[in-house]
């Protein structure tokens, strides 16, 4: 059976986890991409980069970013899969941590992937079907302790928070998960990281792409549920 085509739209995806989650859902041979990236020039060098049809556009987690997806959809036409993986991280622990960095990490961590998850997640709940994915952290989590930096585990705890109450609302027809990838060689984890940026992009692919009897609601790393 013929699988109908779907378009995707992945955040953060000019470099990094965000261009191997992008390059393997187009190589998948029925999702069309979205390359999203906060400049357009970025967007469009990482959709030449891939081909298969990809294409670039800009969109600015901190700059009115519902009015920019409705704009995209708009002249697009629907997004079937969102894949939140644009972030941030400010290396301070809680008493170092700046009031502008806690804003700035929960606008791009958080608050702009609700955003984007209940603009989209309400065209998708409406056409019965649909897949969002958020890029989160073990440090997000407090079964591994909120380890990390301060305001990017807040904002990604937040995150996983939304990611529970998404998935409720929205239903079963349109599976919402949180994908930890991992400890990854890119510019946010650095050169000692023990997974590539492809092996990072494996579990949210997945997620993307889960069967209509997948789960939603979790938190998965290596297609392993974690706990909250």
């Amino acid at each position: 059976m013929t699988q109908p085509t779907r378009t995707a739209l992945v955040t953060g995806a000019n470099r990094g986890i965000g261009f191997e989650i992008a390059k393997a859902l187009a190589n998948a041979g029925n999702i069309k991409v979205l390359i999203a990236a906060r400049t357009e020039d970025t967007a469009e060098k990482a959709a030449r980069t891939i081909g298969q049809g990809t294409v670039g556009v800009e969109l600015d987690l901190l700059n009115k970013p519902e009015q920019r997806v409705q704009a995209i959809s708009q002249v697009l036409g629907p997004i079937d899969i969102l894949v939140n993986n644009a972030g941030i991280l400010f290396n301070q622990d809680a008493l170092n941590t700046e009031r502008h960095e806690l804003e700035m990490s929960l606008q791009v961590n958080t608050i702009g992937p609700f955003l984007l998850a209940r603009i989209l997640g309400k065209s998708m709940q409406q056409r019965g079907w649909g897949r969002i994915v958020n890029l989160t952290s073990g440090w997000g989590t407090f079964y591994e302790g909120l380890n990390g930096p301060a305001a990017y585990s807040i904002s990604k705890a937040a995150l996983n928070a939304m990611t529970v109450c998404m998935a409720r609302a929205l239903g079963d027809k349109v599976k919402v998960n949180a994908a930890c990838p991992g400890w990854v060689r890119t510019d946010m984890g650095g050169d000692n990281a023990p997974l590539s940026a492809q092996q990072g992009a494996d579990t949210p692919v997945w997620l993307a792409q889960l069967p209509d009897d997948g789960p939603t609601g979790g938190l998965f790393r290596r297609r392993q549920q974690l706990q909250w």
